[in-house]
């Protein structure tokens, strides 16, 4: 079955970085879009980046452009975010997406940032 297990998060200055990782399986990683979103307390889960199925491309929430980079690794079945320049706000549980089309949705369990002093 498709698994998508996220890890990197944890506690962290403001103006720190974190790089999240998310392994997948179950589906053929290599030709598939993949997202990251975040969800913070009392708000809406929100898009944060995504990125093309060869790895060229990155699309971003303007509120991180500059600071975050999405990447893959096509032959490890796992994505990354690299978050630099983190700010108190951006505390959230983090979570890996795919839409695979005919068999879905599927996230990760979330791996939650906090950012503070």
């Amino acid at each position: 079955q498709i698994q998508l297990v996220e890890s990197g998060g944890g506690l962290v200055q403001p103006g720190g970085s974190l790089r999240l990782s998310c392994a997948a399986s179950g589906f053929n990683f290599r030709g598939y879009y993949m997202d990251w979103y975040r969800q913070a307390p009392g708000k809406e889960r929100e898009l944060v980046a995504g990125i093309t199925s060869d790895g060229v491309t990155g699309n971003y929430v303007d509120s991180v452009k500059g600071r975050f980079t999405i990447s893959r690794d096509n032959d490890k079945n796992t994505v990354y975010l690299q978050m630099n320049s983190l700010k108190p706000e951006e505390t959230a549980v983090y979570y890996c997406h795919v839409y695979t089309g005919a068999r879905g949705d599927y996230w990760g369990q979330g791996t939650q940032v906090t950012v503070s002093s």
